[in-house]
C-alpha cells in the first residue's frame, strides 16, 4: 500500500489506479499531465478537507497553476470543484460544462476514490472525459474502456 504523505505524490493507491487508467483510456501518459491537490497535506483520517483548509493552501495551488498554465484542468471531485470556482452547488450541476478560469478551461468531474464506491458513475465520468479529449484534440477509444482497479 503507497501513501501520498510518504511519496510526496498525489493520487496513490486503488484511486490512483483508477486516474493512471482513466488518463490511459485518453491516449495519454500520467506523466504527461500535472497532478495537484488542493490542500497540501493529508487530513487526519484522510477526511474531507475543512474550508480553511483549502483556503489556507489556496495561495500555494494558484502559484502552481500560474506557473503551468495548463490548457485545460480537470477538477476531480466536489472539493476542487467548489474550491476553485467558488460555487457551492451539486456535482450534478457542476458537471459537464466549460468553466473559464485563470486562462485555463476548467472541467469538473467525479473523483475517483467515489468512482470506486459507485462505479455506476464511471460512464457520466467518461463523458466528462470525453468534453476534454475533444477540447485537446485527442483521438481516444470511441467508447468507455473497461476499467481495471
Amino acid at each position: 500500500m503507497f501513501s501520498a504523505a510518504r511519496y510526496g505524490e498525489p493520487f496513490v493507491g486503488r484511486a490512483g489506479q483508477l486516474l493512471t487508467n482513466m488518463i490511459k483510456a485518453m491516449g495519454i501518459e500520467r506523466e504527461q499531465v500535472y497532478i495537484a491537490n488542493i490542500i497540501k497535506c493529508r487530513p487526519p483520517n484522510n477526511r474531507t478537507p475543512e474550508r480553511d483548509e483549502c483556503e489556507t493552501c489556496s495561495p500555494f495551488l494558484m502559484r502552481q497553476i500560474a506557473t503551468i498554465k495548463p490548457k485545460v484542468i480537470v477538477a476531480l471531485g466536489a472539493v476542487a470543484a467548489k474550491t476553485l470556482l467558488a460555487i457551492n452547488d451539486s456535482m450534478s450541476n457542476l458537471r459537464g460544462r466549460w468553466y473559464d478560469f485563470r486562462g485555463s478551461k476548467l472541467l469538473v468531474t467525479y473523483h475517483p476514490a467515489y468512482l470506486l464506491r459507485d462505479p455506476r458513475q464511471k460512464k457520466e465520468a467518461w463523458k466528462d472525459l470525453q468534453m476534454v479529449m475533444k477540447h485537446l484534440g485527442l483521438k481516444g477509444p470511441a467508447k468507455a474502456p473497461q476499467e481495471q482497479e
